[in-house]
């Protein structure tokens, strides 16, 4: 009896083939959204997900500014940034951040889940977020993706 011997495929330029997809962030919770939206990034979605290529697709977030977070944290939850200078450190409550820069908060929950690596930052290109409902990228026709 012969055995068939099948070659697993290892995810290069020529195989992926990269989509654009667009999230509405109107009443969706950051920590769920932000981990579905890293999903995607990395390419964890498709069959030929591979750890050490960037198969991911391109995701656009709008309506930022209506993000939700869960119990207290809109107040309890800080951000923090620290210019190396002393007394450079900065406090900023959620609430707060969410107000002036709504675009800021799902950067950094998305960023917090990709690799810290060059691959990593590759991949964080592919975020693209607005605070409103257009976007400049209807020429790539994007799909709705539901989280």
């Amino acid at each position: 009896m012969r055995h068939l011997s099948f070659k697993t495929q290892s995810a290069n330029e020529t195989i992926v083939k990269r989509e654009w997809h667009v999230v509405d962030a109107t009443n969706q919770t950051l920590g769920r959204m932000s981990s579905r939206i890293a999903s995607v990034l990395r390419g964890k979605n498709k069959a030929y997900y591979t750890p050490h290529f960037d198969c991911g697709d391109y995701v656009i977030v709008i309506n930022s500014a209506k993000i939700v977070l869960t119990g207290n944290k809109m107040e309890d939850k800080e951000y923090q940034t620290y210019s190396m200078y002393p007394g450079g450190q900065k406090i900023e409550s959620a609430k707060n951040l969410i107000a002036r820069r709504p675009n800021l908060a799902i950067e950094r929950a998305v960023k917090g889940m990709l690799p810290k690596n060059r691959m990593g930052r590759a991949m964080f290109k592919k975020l693209f977020v607005y605070e409103e409902a257009t976007h400049p990228h209807q020429a790539q026709s994007p799909k709705t993706m539901a989280i």
